[in-house]
């Protein structure tokens, strides 16, 4: 089996993502709190891929998704994948991060994935 290898921080092309996705969701201003939030965060959690997905309420993709299969294909380079951008709440928002989820799920869905996650009452406007 494979195993991924995790940077220490994400990436600055994450964040710009997370903002496109989160602007779906909430008012643009606030997205830009929550994203510059996130970049302020310096802790870096780790959740199992499979309590991720529960907590999102978001299905697993299959491993022929294009952007997965990427990922996969990362993994067994010995590439390292970007930690997880997330906001806490009910139900949990994968602000940047949902395929590199998906790959680890296809590689043991225990696996610890590292993840920067802020709450929206944490982003200050």
């Amino acid at each position: 089996m494979m195993a991924e290898h995790w940077k220490e921080e994400p990436e600055e092309k994450d964040y710009p993502a997370a903002f496109s996705y989160l602007s779906l969701l909430v008012d643009p201003r606030e997205a830009k709190a929550i994203v510059k939030a996130l970049k302020q965060h310096n802790d870096i959690d780790h959740f199992a891929a499979k309590d991720l997905f529960r907590a999102s309420g978001l299905a697993h993709l299959p491993d022929d998704d294009p952007e997965v299969t990427k990922d996969l294909n990362k993994v067994k380079a010995g590439e390292k994948l970007s930690p997880v951008l997330l906001v806490r709440g009910t139900p949990l928002w994968v602000a940047d991060g949902y395929h590199r989820i998906c790959a680890s799920y296809l590689l043991g869905e225990d696996e610890m994935i590292p993840c920067r996650i802020v709450g929206r009452d944490n982003a200050k406007k």
